[in-house]
């Protein structure tokens, strides 16, 4: 099991900067955490959830979504993962989820990533 809990979400004025953080834990993430990948992905009222950015926990590799490339920069360090959200947009308002899944970081399907934190609000008004 992995355990994941979001923080640092709030609101904030368009053009401005917000970073989520995510904490990971759990036995199978602790003896085998180079094998997982780790994500963010938003979901807005009405709207399906989408994929925003991953990372691999071995090597760093990262991936965005075209919305949110050159904006928005994921990382990670020890057992958490950040999300670093500039150039904030009204649009970029949704909860936001931390995942983890096991394998290639290039997936932007949520049903294919196992393991959800419960998600943190971020509002951004212009």
């Amino acid at each position: 099991q992995v355990q994941l809990v979001e923080s640092g979400g709030g609101l904030v004025q368009a053009g401005g900067s917000v970073r989520l953080s995510c904490a990971a834990s759990g036995r199978t993430f602790s003896n085998t955490f180079s094998n997982y990948a780790m994500g963010w992905f938003r979901q807005a009222p009405g709207k399906e959830r989408e994929f925003v950015a991953s990372i691999r926990w071995s090597g760093g590799s990262q991936y965005y979504a075209d919305s949110v490339k050159g904006r928005f920069t994921i990382s990670r360090d020890n057992a958490r993962v950040y999300l670093q959200m500039n150039s904030l947009k009204p649009e970029d308002t949704a909860v936001y989820y931390c995942a983890s899944r096991r394998g290639t970081l290039v997936e932007g399907r949520p049903t294919l990533w196992e393991y959800w934190g419960q998600g943190t609000q971020v509002t951004v008004f212009s």
